[in-house]
């Protein structure tokens, strides 16, 4: 079996190829592009060998390599930047460059195999991510534009919020769009101006989230719903989810997921007490959504408070507590997701696309 590491960049890619003994066999540099992609291909392709590949950022900048090859039908395995740089710190040299690098990967998918996440050919949980990023965007530079209105109303007047309503309200944007001030100050008008041109800008970033946010909550609503038999989850944290999940089988049990998502338990014990840590690994994202569903639960669901009440019991301090309830949501999350990969299974292809 041929093991092929790739460092993907933005413009380039590096790759290095180890036999069944874990052994370099040669190393390839060349462009990060479609052309480039064939090219590596027919480099791996040379030895005549079944091939198994891992890709640094296989969700970033290795992206269109990992859907190029998996189109074809090869085995392809994401690789966390963590994971190679742990690796790489365990070897004998210590420097830093492109081929050490791809030697890490691979050596990481020769050691480990099938433990990591396979990467799976886009579809339509691939679509929500897009949409998902993108709505956030939009959030992001709505508070951005309010930041930006406050600032300048301070100038104008610092006792604004007296007659200007909440600038999170539609009744504050309607005021922002209108506002004119009394002053004949070029600098005052200047600024007023400049408030009428920002809130038209942030009634546009809010109208494109909103959008957004239907868009996703329809798409979730057709494939996804599974989702939203767990409290705290609604149609768009199931879009979001299944945008950070998918595409397609791509982590083989829920054990894989929790560690991706950073809820697996990290043990600190000492002295007879067992004690397990904050881990800091995995997908910060997907883990700031299970706390978010761990603190609903918390509040209105009386299992989950019956759990956690258990747990405080026991010892465990309330964040530990609230660790463990997210190792048990990824647990649920994992067999909900079951679901919908089967219904689009009955589906078929056809019908999915």
């Amino acid at each position: 079996m041929l093991t092929v590491g790739v460092d993907a960049h933005k413009q380039v890619n590096s790759a290095v190829a180890l036999d069944e003994r874990g052994r370099a066999l040669g190393q390839w540099h060349g462009p990060n592009a479609p052309h480039g992609w064939q090219e590596l291909a027919r480099w791996a392709a040379g030895w005549d060998m079944p091939c198994q590949w891992g890709i640094e950022g296989a969700w970033n900048y290795g992206r269109g390599l990992a859907q190029h090859l998996v189109a074809d039908g090869t085995r392809v395995y994401e690789v966390n930047p963590r994971w190679t740089a742990q690796e790489r710190r365990a070897a004998r040299p210590q420097a830093k460059n492109d081929r050490l690098d791809a030697q890490a990967v691979a050596r990481l998918v020769w050691r480990e195999g099938t433990a990591l996440p396979q990467v799976q050919g886009d579809d339509e949980a691939s679509a929500l991510d897009l949409l998902v990023t993108e709505r956030e965007g939009a959030l992001a530079e709505a508070t951005r534009l309010r930041n930006q209105l406050h600032a300048l109303l301070m100038q104008l007047d610092p006792l604004y919020r007296t007659h200007v309503p909440c600038l999170q309200t539609q009744a504050g944007l309607r005021c922002v769009l209108a506002y004119m001030t009394t002053s004949t100050v070029l600098l005052q008008q200047s600024r007023a101006a400049s408030v009428r041109r920002t809130a038209e800008r942030l009634q546009l970033a809010e109208r494109h989230a909103t959008e957004l946010a239907a868009e996703i909550a329809a798409h979730a609503q057709q494939r996804y719903a599974p989702l939203t038999r767990l409290c705290g989850i609604n149609l768009l944290t199931a879009g979001t989810l299944a945008g950070i999940l998918g595409p397609g089988h791509r982590f083989a049990s829920e054990a894989q997921l929790a560690a991706y998502a950073g809820v697996a338990p990290v043990e600190a014990s000492s002295a007879g007490q067992v004690r397990h840590r904050l881990n800091r690994g995995g997908n910060r994202h997907l883990n700031a959504i299970l706390y978010r569903i761990a603190l609903t639960q918390a509040r209105h669901s009386p299992q989950a408070r019956a759990y956690l009440a258990r747990r405080t019991a026991e010892g465990k301090t309330k964040r530990e507590a609230l660790r463990a309830l997210k190792r048990y949501l990824i647990r649920a999350i994992w067999r909900l997701w079951q679901e919908c990969l089967a219904v689009d299974t009955r589906l078929g292809p056809s019908a999915a696309a």
